[in-house]
């Protein structure tokens, strides 16, 4: 369990701040989108009391997971999941409301938790599963460096049946050297 606060993490545009459970209404649009819903590990969700029980864990500390707000606006768009495997590795999770795709607002978020994570904490590595139709998250991951490490046949059961699993990872020295290669030093943002 963390038990540390989780720190507030801003750009221009975004801040990252620990899920609340008064999340659910909004996060609801999100967790009851079907296709969205399809790579996920549970279905769809059926009502608001679902998503609640559901960030329940996540709003009381059991993990981390940063809901994903605009600035000047706290309504949640979805989240970026950080969850400790090992001593210095992360598995990282996120979804994102589909009225928000387009606009490099999961990019962005993704990356000021990457910065948290390998940067300011000092993690060695970061992971994370995809289903390997899941085009848009496997095209993300990609685009910021993760590289595909494994494939896992039948590794999951889900809603949608038993689903393969492609493994992605990120190590602290990739990130860091891609943060310096960045011609816009706005680009890297703020723990606050």
């Amino acid at each position: 369990m963390t038990t540390a606060p989780m720190p507030l993490l801003k750009s221009e545009r975004l801040v990252l701040r620990q899920i609340r459970t008064d999340d659910a209404e909004a996060l609801f649009e999100v967790l009851s989108d079907d296709g969205l819903m399809t790579w996920w590990s549970s279905g769809p969700h059926r009502s608001i009391e679902e998503t609640r029980a559901y960030l329940e864990p996540a709003a009381v500390g059991e993990w981390r997971s940063w809901a994903i707000t605009r600035a000047g606006d706290d309504m949640a768009l979805g989240w970026v999941n950080a969850h400790d495997r090992r001593e210095n590795v992360c598995e990282l999770g996120y979804i994102l409301a589909r009225s928000c795709w387009g606009q490099g607002i999961a990019r962005e978020a993704v990356a000021m938790v990457l910065d948290q994570l390998l940067i300011t904490e000092g993690q060695r590595r970061v992971f994370a599963d995809a289903d390997p139709e899941n085009l848009h998250s496997i095209s993300l991951l990609t685009s910021m460096g993760f590289v595909q490490e494994g494939h896992l046949r039948a590794e999951w059961e889900t809603h949608i049946g038993v689903r393969d699993s492609l493994i992605f990872g990120l190590l602290k020295d990739e990130w860091t050297a891609r943060r310096a290669l960045s011609a816009d030093p706005a680009a890297v943002p703020s723990v606050g």
